[in-house]
């Protein structure tokens, strides 16, 4: 999906979607009921992001105590992070989308999946398109140059 249409779904689409919602919940429940449910989900969703964060970063620890390179509870931690600021993004939908997030097995997908992305844009050599190069996806080996030589002697 390009940016551009990423970012007018993001800036005005989930906006607009998270508004109508509100308005089906105050119609539904009433304005003070979705005011005090916004913060009940908003103080659970605090609490349960505190605990999986703090989960992640012991487990980034050990990783590194152990000599291991913590890739994947780092993965899981940036997914906590964006679950963070859909948690205090006002709205049901956002809270939602943070409490997928949340829940262990998805966001050990969705950094799965971050993993795999950013492994494809390491071989194309940071270029979203494909190889910069006719040779193929860079290699983590060292560059070879083929060429020839003369050797050249000043005898004065």
């Amino acid at each position: 999906m390009p940016l551009p249409l990423v970012m007018l779904v993001l800036f005005i689409g989930l906006p607009m979607l998270e508004i109508y919602v509100l308005i089906q919940v105050g119609q539904v429940v009433g304005p003070l009921w979705t005011v005090a449910l916004l913060l009940l989900v908003a103080a659970l969703g605090s609490v349960l992001l505190r605990q999986q964060g703090l989960a992640t970063l012991a487990t980034v620890q050990n990783a590194l105590a152990r000599g291991e390179l913590p890739a994947g509870a780092i993965l899981e931690g940036l997914v906590l992070l964006v679950a963070g600021v859909l948690m205090v993004t006002p709205g049901f939908v956002t809270d939602v989308m943070a409490f997928l997030c949340l829940l262990p097995p998805l966001r050990k997908g969705i950094a799965a999946l971050l993993a795999h992305a950013l492994s494809l844009r390491v071989l194309r050599g940071g270029d979203p398109g494909g190889p910069r190069h006719p040779g193929g996806p860079r290699s983590a080996g060292p560059q070879v140059l083929e060429g020839d030589y003369r050797v050249e002697r000043d005898d004065t």
